[in-house]
Parts: structure tokens; sequence; C-alpha cells
């Protein structure tokens, strides 16, 4: 239960909230700059089919921070236990609030450079994830184009992977040009 200064400067009236603690998070865009491709991962996201949406999400690596860890560490651990992958240089994107409503879990979001893996026709570039965990994700290698197309098209159901694509959509070349 809490109050609140109001815009009008009065307080408000007694608010109830529920707020589900979750901490720090960090998540990677893995972009390979000479090739100009991203890597993505899918995974099955219970949430989504409650939601109603596809379940198999398209993400970037991701996840808790543990105790003490830098996002920056967070971002590369998650990149290699998700992805197989190592990541090079860091660039800051943006720290947002997943669930303003709702959660206090906040998620560093970076760029990281790397070098894309091999991949089929379909992109499919192999499967990880950590055993202890049960994780099931798909590895997949996207056409940088491709990628933010999808995000503009509301394809892209997972936000931080949104927020990713658009950001690389405006910079690019900018990115290329620093990191090759």
């Amino acid at each position: 239960r809490f109050r609140h200064k109001r815009f009008d400067g009065e307080e408000s009236g007694e608010k109830t909230w529920e707020v589900w603690r979750r901490g720090r998070a960090a998540a990677v865009l893995p972009y390979d700059p000479v090739a100009d491709v991203v890597v993505l991962i899918e995974q099955f996201r219970l949430p989504a089919l409650v939601a109603g949406l596809e379940p198999v999400l398209v993400e970037l690596p991701a996840g808790l921070c543990d105790d003490g860890e830098s996002p920056e560490t967070t971002a590369r651990r998650e990149t290699r236990e998700e992805m197989g992958l190592v990541v090079g240089a860091l660039r800051p994107i943006a720290n947002v609030l997943l669930t303003p409503g709702g959660a206090d879990e906040t998620c560093a979001l970076f760029a990281g450079r790397i070098e894309a893996p091999p991949a089929d026709a379909d992109g499919i570039a192999g499967h990880a994830g950590m055993a202890d965990e049960h994780e099931d994700i798909r590895v997949r290698v996207w056409p940088a184009d491709r990628a933010i197309e999808a995000a503009l098209a509301g394809e892209i159901t997972n936000s931080v992977t949104m927020i990713g694509l658009l950001w690389l959509a405006v910079e690019r070349a900018a990115l290329r040009k620093e990191w090759t």
C-alpha cells in the first residue's frame, strides 16, 4: 500500500499494488558486422501461450544477473550458455523496465560483436542451452535486413528483441564501420 505525489502537487489516495521482485537482467543483440547478420534464439515460452501468442519466441540471449555480477558479465555468460558464442566488443543500447505495471525487472540491453556460426539453408546454426536448466534453444542466423524487417512488421513479439533490432536499424552503418 502506498501514496505518491500527483502531477497537480496533491497526495494521491491510498493504492494497493503487487510487484513481482525480479531484479536486474541483461540481454545481447549478437551482431556479426562482417557478414551483416544477427544470431537469434528460439524457445518455448509458457506466458506467450497463455497470452494467446505463438509460444515459440524469437529472442536475444538474456538472463538475470547473478548476485554481484555486472550486466556485462551476465550478457557474455548468457550468450555463451544459450548460443555457444563468445562476445567481443559490447555496446550499451538501453536499460529498460520490462513490465512497469507489475515487476521491478530491468534489462541492460547491449549489442555484442560476434562471429556468426555456420548455418543451414534455413539459417539454423544448431541447438544450445543449459541441460541442467532443461533449456531447449534453437540458434538461427538472420540477415540483418530480414531481422529488422520482421521487427518493423510486428513479427517479433519479444519486446527486448524488438528494441534491439530497431536500434540496429538506426545504428547499423555506424556499428559496421566501428567493428570492421
